[in-house]
């Protein structure tokens, strides 16, 4: 077979992640041969190859051929197992996990492999120098890696494809001595310890200049965040900006073509094909499914209850039993002044409260999990994200009364069938406002809406900002990572409610529970959408 086939052969595999020794190399050419497949399309039949390859349970870095054979017998075979189903209804409840931040591994990308790999060594809340360093550098490869695959940025293997419009990313170092030059660097936006904006990457870093620059693309520029920026590079060491956007995002079916085989959640991994099995099923047989979100529970608030028990009571009389009744913080307004035990007493008070309030209500205790997720006010262990679950001291009536009940960290995570949901409690929209850099967006406020999702999505991190700015323990630094893409993200916030997709991942901000009625989200797994819930103030709905 041709040098051009073999190539293209390597190429492809290489671009999932996989290397191929001369035996798997020499049965795909034998496929190839056998099924006379064109020249033209051989890319797109070895594309198919990997993607399936990906997907099984056992599959690895160094391509098996022991797999590969598995993946053509079960596609020559595929015609006959169409009819062999199984029609035993699914079970909601063994599908259900609930994943803390603590107890996600962690995965760290390899440059020098090109491949996640997962740290065996032990995650401290204190953390290390080296795991502080570790923790940028990862969010930037994660990045990096998927911007390389971008179709903007990866050639094709096709020599009759025209190349001319691919994008090539450089490094700072190899700015100098090139002034007068155009480039497109990536890196994350910082100050200097002179205070200038600069663009860092791991080889260094370069001062901006946005006096040349009208208007950045769309999204919310802060510093901590990575960008792709377009420039010329001038005598006295500046960077004259002409463009800057933030990275394309990659969608949770092209992410999980590559790495499906990882078990980012630490809950066992599923193969892409399960997937589609089970998201059908859940489309076919749960279509009612609903989970409740609800953001500022204010406890100490005199029409929480009320409006709490009217949802429930609405429940019970329309027969709709929620599988999941998610409570975000801060479950008080004014949170608890410093030594203040009165307000101490209060706090708990609220919460044995609320726990005799859900208890009077069996029939829906006995099938619905109630999840509590702190706020940036209420009391925990530590302040920093993320941050640990609400203190047993405040929650052991709920604890006793309540048998479905977990008391998450923020953030957390629902792993839903082939479904992840990801729980934010954080004033999110204010603080990336208040650290915007360099040209600030003139836009109205569904736009900042519309900018905020799209930026935390397009960096792939909940908070894309610097450690000054936003403390996060570094050696957990990836519970607040977005990649793979989620399903869901629930960013629950004290700004405004919306809900939009984005590259196919469902965000919303289910807004405060009480305001002038009692508001809240429904998200519909088999529909992966939200939709806003009223419960007005008086007698009427």
């Amino acid at each position: 077979m041709s040098d051009t086939r073999q190539r293209t052969i390597i190429k492809v595999f290489r671009k999932y992640g996989l290397s191929l020794g001369p035996e798997a190399l020499e049965f795909v050419e034998e496929l190839l041969y056998r099924h006379e497949i064109p020249d033209e399309d051989v890319e797109f039949s070895i594309e198919w190859i990997a993607k399936e390859y990906n997907k099984q349970d056992d599959a690895q870095m160094k391509v098996s051929l022991e797999v590969l054979q598995r993946v053509y017998e079960a596609f020559q075979s595929s015609g006959d197992s169409q009819d062999q189903t199984d029609h035993e209804l699914v079970d909601p409840e063994s599908h259900l996990a609930f994943v803390d931040a603590f107890d996600m591994p962690l995965w760290h990308w390899s440059p020098e492999r090109n491949a996640f790999e997962r740290t065996t060594g032990p995650l401290t809340m204190s953390g290390s120098a080296d795991s502080r360093t570790m923790a940028m550098r990862n969010r930037l490869n994660v990045i990096r890696q998927a911007v390389l695959r971008n179709e903007h940025f990866s050639p094709s293997t096709l020599p009759s494809r025209d190349r001319e419009h691919l994008l090539t990313l450089r490094s700072t170092k190899q700015l100098l001595g090139r002034a007068g030059d155009r480039f497109l660097l990536f890196g994350m936006l910082s100050h200097s310890k002179e205070g200038k904006l600069c663009l860092e990457d791991q080889d260094g870093a370069v001062e901006l200049d946005f006096s040349q620059l009208d208007q950045p693309s769309e999204g919310l520029f802060t510093e901590g965040c990575f960008a792709l920026v377009e420039g010329d590079y001038t005598e006295d060491a500046t960077f004259v900006v002409i463009a800057i956007g933030h990275p394309p995002c990659e969608r949770r079916d092209t992410a999980r073509s590559i790495y499906g085989h990882i078990d980012f959640l630490g809950k066992g991994s599923t193969t892409l094909l399960e997937d589609e099995q089970l998201a059908a099923r859940v489309c076919m047989e749960l279509p009612d499914l609903r989970f409740f979100v609800l953001s500022d529970v204010w406890l100490d608030h005199p029409e929480t209850l009320f409006g709490l028990r009217k949802l429930l009571d609405n429940c019970i009389e329309n027969s709709f039993i929620p599988k999941v009744v998610i409570l975000c913080g801060n479950f008080s307004s004014r949170g608890i002044p410093q030594g203040n035990s009165r307000e101490v007493r209060r706090f708990q008070d609220n919460f044995d409260s609320l726990a005799e309030l859900i208890s009077s209500y069996p029939s829906i205790t006995r099938t619905t999990h109630f999840v509590f997720v702190p706020g940036p006010l209420d009391v925990t262990v530590n302040s920093v994200l993320p941050r640990m679950p609400l203190l047993s001291a405040f929650v052991s009536r709920l604890k006793s009364r309540i048998p479905k009940v977990h008391f998450a960290t923020n953030p957390c995570r629902i792993k839903f069938f082939e479904q992840e949901i990801v729980i934010f409690r954080e004033d999110l929209m204010s603080k990336m406002l208040r650290n915007l850099v360099g040209v600030k967006p003139d836009v109205r406020n569904d736009d900042l809406k519309r900018y905020l999702v799209q930026t935390i999505l397009d960096q792939s991190h909940l908070i894309p900002l610097t450690n000054t700015i936003q403390p996060v323990l570094s050696d957990f630094d990836h519970a607040l990572r977005l990649y793979p893409l989620p399903t869901a993200v629930i960013l629950a916030d004290k700004y405004d409610r919306y809900q939009m997709s984005y590259e196919h991942c469902h965000v919303f901000n289910p807004g405060s529970f009480v305001g002038s009625s009692f508001t809240f989200s429904a998200y519909t797994p088999s529909l992966q959408q939200s939709e806003e819930c009223i419960l007005s103030m008086d007698g009427e709905e």
